[in-house]
């Protein structure tokens, strides 16, 4: 048995290593429990003055959380994901109110919960390789870990585009977007690496001394068609807009956001509007909590992780099968807070 996190001190810096190469890193509850217990106790040690979360080894910085368990949790009773979402959250939430320097490599696959443990940090690593997504929508999920903050601070609806279409970001779109705060070759990783290991209280200069000017980002050319069709009010109108949208572009946007769960994509769409008007992320991990325990046990979501993850057979039978199916009433219910002593909370050490 090996470790699915290696907690290292290496010198004055705090290492965080993915190490679940076979399931791309993917996030179990033990994992989320590790890391924050070791963030707790480095938050406050004289002798750590910053953390760095990377991967051991394999194709991939993080693919999300460990899906198809909480698949089978959402078949029964739900409480072993709702105590894994719970550990997660406390986990996005602990490095979005982090004290010390937190440097993330997103280098590779960096989806779903990849992306909640690689934003909330203070810098962000972005290579040629890497490919970040929130492609929720294809399994009846919606963009959590913190993604009704973040992808509503997109510019130009973007954010929408993502959530609803799972589109793939390169390490060069991440930079433009300001998703990864530094661009570094992979090649050039090692050596950054050990620069911020021998003196992690420069951290930034050696970041700048790493970083190298990104590849032109090929979602600039994409922004006006963006914008124009990502933002109307419903799912329904974006889908309808981009159908008149009279390019190829927009005619492969429309036929990805047909292959989604249309109760996902209503459920995503007004999660990015609300979380635009949250500014404590605390509420917004509220908010997602209480979202999140319910979706998990929709036939959307049992259905889509059946589908592409179980037995594969890339055939989901979403229910209701149109947007125009999923009443608003569907939706309320899905966003209806918890009762209080249901409700996510905080860590008691980042409360102010």
């Amino acid at each position: 048995m090996t470790d699915d996190v290696l907690v290292l001190r290496e010198g004055r810096l705090g290492r965080l290593r993915l190490n679940r190469p076979r399931a791309i890193h993917a996030l179990t509850h033990a994992m989320c429990e590790k890391m924050s217990e070791a963030l707790l106790q480095w938050r406050t040690d004289p002798d750590i003055d910053a953390v760095m979360i990377d991967h051991a080894e394999g194709r991939g910085f993080c693919a999300g959380g460990d899906v198809v368990a909480l698949y089978k949790s959402g078949k029964s009773d739900g409480r072993e994901a709702a105590a894994f979402f719970h550990a997660e959250y406390r986990l996005n939430h602990l490095l979005f109110t982090y004290d010390k320097p937190v440097v993330a490599i997103m280098d590779g696959i960096t989806m779903g919960g990849g992306v909640g443990i690689s934003l909330p940090c203070t810098y962000r690593v972005a290579t040629e390789n890497t490919r970040l997504a929130m492609p929720e929508t294809g399994i009846g999920l919606f963009p959590d870990v913190g993604g009704g903050r973040y992808l509503s601070r997109l510019p130009g609806h973007v954010g929408e585009f993502m959530a609803l279409t799972g589109a793939r970001l390169d390490g060069a779109e991440c930079h433009y977007l300001g998703l990864a705060t530094h661009y570094v070759d992979s090649a050039g990783l090692e050596e950054l690496k050990e620069r911020i290991i021998a003196a992690p209280a420069r951290v930034q200069g050696a970041l700048g001394t790493a970083s190298t000017t990104p590849p032109e980002a090929r979602i600039e050319a994409n922004l006006p068609r963006i914008a124009k069709h990502f933002q109307h009010e419903t799912v329904e109108q974006i889908c309808a807009s981009l159908e008149n949208g009279e390019s190829d572009w927009a005619a492969t946007e429309r036929d990805t956001i047909g292959t989604k769960s249309p109760l996902s994509l209503k459920v995503s769409l007004r999660l990015v509007r609300e979380g635009a008007t949250r500014e404590d992320f605390a509420e917004e991990m509220k908010a997602e909590y209480a979202l999140a325990t319910k979706v998990v046990r929709t036939h959307d979501f049992i259905e889509g992780v059946r589908a592409l993850l179980v037995d594969k057979d890339n055939e989901p039978k979403f229910d209701p099968a149109t947007p125009a199916g999923v009443s608003e009433a569907m939706v309320d219910d899905l966003f209806a807070p918890l009762p209080a002593d249901q409700s996510w909370t905080p860590f008691p050490e980042t409360q102010a």
